[in-house]
Parts: structure tokens; C-alpha cells; sequence
């Protein structure tokens, strides 16, 4: 498996920094958590229709297959605890069942969001010093949205991505820096996005924002 950081949207990841891609400052702790709730929904109802035999299929991101599409997610909501000095409840490894794994750790997430006092509190996070709801907000709440695709893309789900996500991350994916696109320049083994994928300015909007993701639109799987 690959060593990269992050091949989620372009807040950031564990290991690198980078602007948002939807400025959460101006919404309140409860929308934060609803939008939270209504992506990782999203993103659990794909991994629970993954047939057994399906999560050592390859997936968009190289070198991932969908198995370790779940990893990924179930690290970087580890990675939102750690500004406040807490590990992961124990739970089953992801090799053991994506799923259990996939719902401990977002229930984790969700306690700090339910809480005021650890949403509202100010952390030094993997976004910067920031408050931890806008922290999540920003990070794995975010990478829950193109992850999803990564995820039904591999296994032969519906892909589709909300219109109402697209509407709201569309402007901050037209202004990813390209120091984003160099592999290590963030540091060591760190690659965030790949290059831009050409897509036709008439394409879906869907379609345009794989692409500035360094998605190819029309990947499949080998058959």
C-alpha cells in the first residue's frame, strides 16, 4: 500500500496542510455534525454493500484496493482524536470486518462533535490550529465525500456524488495549489492529489471535479 498521505479534498491530510475547500467558519457546531452524520451514512451504506468477495478489488486510488479505501478512513478518524490526547476504542482491524471497523471509529467522531466542550475547543490539528468541529469539517468529513466514489467505483455501486456536495466543494477544487500535485513536497512519501485528469469543460460537474482530484472519471476495474 502506498505511503501517501491523503488522496482526499484539498482541506488536508494527516501528514500535510492545505485551504478548505468549503469555509465551515460560518457554520454552527450542529450543521457541522449533521453534515458529518449525512456523509459518513453515506459512506457506511457502501461499505456495507460490499460483497464479501469485492474488497481485494483494485480502486481509483493506485495502489489501494477497496479494503484499504476503508483503512484509509478509519486512520484519518483516528487522526482527529489525537489532538486531544485520545487512541482509538478498541475495535476490529479492518482486514478483520470494514465495517465494524468503519462504525467504531466513526462513533468516536461523533462523541466529539456531541460534545461542545471538545467541538468548541481550539486544537492544533491536522488543519492548523483550529476548533475541533471545523477540524472534522474539514478533514475526514470531507474525505468521506470522494472516498465514498473511490469506494462504489471499485465495487460496482452507484457512484454518484450529491449535486449539493459538488455545489459546495466545487470552488475550493479549482484552487488546490499545484505544490499539492508534487509527490513529497509536502514531505516524505506524501502524495495529496495526482495530476489533473483532462475533462471536457461541457462534461457533468461530477465528472470535472474527479478530475481536478486527479480521478479519471472513466475508471473501472480491471475485469
Amino acid at each position: 500500500m502506498s505511503s501517501a498521505a491523503s488522496r482526499g479534498l484539498p482541506r488536508m491530510s494527516a501528514d500535510s496542510t492545505a485551504d478548505s475547500t468549503a469555509d465551515s467558519t460560518a457554520d454552527s457546531t450542529v450543521d457541522i455534525a449533521a453534515r458529518y452524520r449525512r456523509r459518513a451514512d453515506a459512506f457506511e451504506a457502501t461499505v456495507a454493500a460490499v460483497p464479501a468477495g469485492d474488497w481485494d478489488r483494485p480502486s481509483p486510488c493506485a495502489e489501494w484496493d477497496a479494503r484499504d479505501v476503508v483503512r484509509h478512513l478509519v486512520r484519518m478518524h483516528a487522526a482527529m482524536l489525537r489532538p486531544y490526547g485520545r487512541t482509538p476504542a478498541p475495535a476490529p482491524s479492518v482486514d478483520e470486518d470494514p465495517l465494524a471497523a468503519f462504525r467504531v471509529a466513526r462513533t468516536e467522531v461523533e462523541a466529539l462533535l456531541d460534545d461542545p466542550g471538545l467541538a468548541d475547543r481550539v486544537v492544533d490539528g491536522p488543519a492548523g490550529t483550529v476548533p475541533g468541529a471545523q477540524m472534522v469539517d474539514g478533514v475526514v468529513s470531507e474525505d468521506l465525500v470522494l472516498h465514498r466514489w473511490d469506494l462504489a467505483r471499485a465495487t460496482g455501486q452507484d457512484d454518484t456524488i450529491d449535486p449539493a456536495e459538488l455545489e459546495r466543494l466545487w470552488p475550493g477544487l479549482q484552487e488546490i495549489p499545484d505544490v499539492m500535485r508534487v509527490p513529497g513536497a509536502l514531505g516524505p512519501g506524501v502524495v495529496v492529489f495526482g495530476p489533473v485528469v483532462p475533462v471536457p469543460d461541457d462534461a457533468p460537474l461530477q465528472d470535472r471535479a474527479l478530475g481536478l482530484l486527479g480521478r479519471d472519471p472513466a475508471w473501472a476495474p480491471p475485469v
